[in-house]
């Protein structure tokens, strides 16, 4: 109902009330006119009707959503089943082309439009959240295992003789997949145990670099977020290690964006030194559904970016970034601000209720200062139980707490042997081959609540007593 609509309305219903229902249209309208010429999250979040407005009214711009559209192409949006056109807003062309996934399509400018708002206003998330500097965002519809790949894949083509990447361990799957699967050979380099936590070994990664030479090395990979008692990479050593040989940079900051710390850290690091791309999820980081990354680069070499759209094979989907979209347009940037806030104030406060909780049952907190998410918690008590009774081992814990639906907690028990991607790692889930003791970690990760460390404490307490039973029968 636009302006004109509404002049010839008034011929039907009292001008007064009629310009009444104009105003409420018009404020809507206004929060619309101001997220387009602005470009930036609004300052207080949407309402859930103002958001579906907005996707329809861009949905309608869509050629397969034209009253008049009569497609003859093999490739023209059409659902066969209304309950799944219903799920997507009617937005079924994608994103992108052949030759770009974030070129704009010509039957599509609705779509293209929704895409292009969603790298916008999450490059003015991760402002928010505290990564500074950036210079170009890409929204990819893959999680972050397949866009590391992509990453990887778009930094090879730039340095066609390398084939290495140097990879500071982390006992986690996806990166080391992600990896070989870029069909590039992964060199993993063992971290230093300082204290309790696990930090990058910065001269191995110099001798490293100069046993295989800089030329045949595409880049390093390090990591932010991960699993207690490994600790956030030396980003800062890392990128100035790489400027001077000349060598890529990528980082994992898989779950990173929601720590302060963390995006403090990526901006020290390429602003000082050498950082090709920072590669996020949006699940993790922004609570929706698993599917989509984000692909990051500084304001000094955006370059990557760009490449990694171009690499990027045939069209994509819309559904991960419209989730993302949705989600930041109602939060806005005080909701974003408040969720990220609630997060770092959860964290201190489950840290401190760990450290009352272990000393009450002998245990300790590791001392992990430089993981600002993940918390962990010794379990020597139950490693000398299981191993003088030889019943139940110490890992039989995690399975007592998932039957109690407590997801998300990890108990890593020493001497685990495992192959991933042709790697064989001992002491696998600790991050290195002979960590001191058993543990177990928990995160204090976006979207955790007191109430649900309040309970995991009470299920962990209950289970642990119940171990420790079971195992002096």
């Amino acid at each position: 109902m636009d302006l004109q609509n509404t002049d010839l309305a008034s011929g039907l219903v009292s001008s007064t009330y009629i310009q009444q229902g104009a105003d409420a249209l018009s404020t809507r309208r206004r929060l619309i006119k101001t997220l387009l010429s602005q470009r930036c999250l609004p300052k207080v979040g949407w309402d859930e009707d103002t958001v579906e407005l907005f996707i329809k009214d861009a949905a309608f711009m869509d050629s397969n959503n034209f009253l008049s559209s009569v497609g003859v192409g093999e490739r023209e949006a059409r659902v066969a089943n209304r309950l799944v056109a219903k799920r997507h807003f009617g937005l079924a062309h994608g994103i992108g082309r052949s030759g770009d996934v974030a070129a704009e399509q010509p039957k599509a400018a609705g779509s293209s439009l929704l895409a292009k708002l969603t790298n916008i206003l999450v490059q003015d998330a991760l402002k928010v959240a505290g990564m500074l500097d950036v210079g170009a965002v890409t929204v990819l519809p893959l999680a972050t295992g397949m866009a590391l790949t992509m990453t990887l894949l778009a930094l090879k083509a730039k340095r066609p003789q390398a084939r290495y990447v140097l990879w500071p361990r982390i006992d986690q799957k996806t990166c080391l997949k992600a990896i070989v699967s870029a069909n590039l050979e992964a060199v993993p380099v063992p971290c230093n145990l300082e204290g309790d936590e696990l930090r990058t070994n910065v001269p191995l990664l110099r001798a490293e670099i100069e046993r295989l030479t800089p030329a045949s090395i595409v880049c390093i990979v390090t990591t932010t977020s991960c699993f207690a008692p490994r600790g956030a990479d030396s980003l800062v050593e890392v990128a100035k290690l790489c400027m001077d040989a000349d060598i890529g940079h990528i980082v994992n900051n898989a779950y990173g964006v929601q720590s302060a710390a963390l995006c403090a850290l990526v901006t020290s690091a390429w602003r000082k030194g050498r950082v090709d791309a920072v590669v996020q999820s949006t699940d993790k980081n922004f609570m929706v559904p698993v599917g989509g990354a984000v692909v990051a680069a500084s304001k000094q070499d955006p370059s990557l970016v760009a490449a990694v759209n171009k690499a990027y094979p045939g069209r994509a989907s819309i559904s991960p970034l419209l989730d993302l979209l949705i989600t930041l347009l109602q939060w806005g940037e005080s909701g974003w601000r408040n969720v990220l806030q609630q997060r770092e104030a959860v964290y201190w406060r489950a840290l401190d209720k760990l450290r009352d909780f272990a000393e009450a049952i002998g245990e300790r907190v590791l001392d992990t200062p430089n993981n600002p998410i993940s918390i962990g918690l010794t379990l020597t008590s139950l490693q000398q139980s299981s191993t003088a009774s030889r019943t139940k081992p110490t890992t039989f814990l995690g399975s007592m707490l998932f039957k109690r639906a407590v997801s998300g907690c990890r108990v890593v028990a020493r001497g685990k042997e495992q192959s991933v991607a042709g790697h064989c790692f001992t002491g696998y889930g600790a991050h290195c081959d002979a960590y001191p003791c058993d543990y177990l970690t928990f995160a204090a990760a976006l979207g955790t609540t007191e109430e649900d460390v309040n309970e995991f404490l009470r299920r962990l307490n209950l289970c642990i007593k119940e171990f420790k039973k079971q195992n002096c029968k």
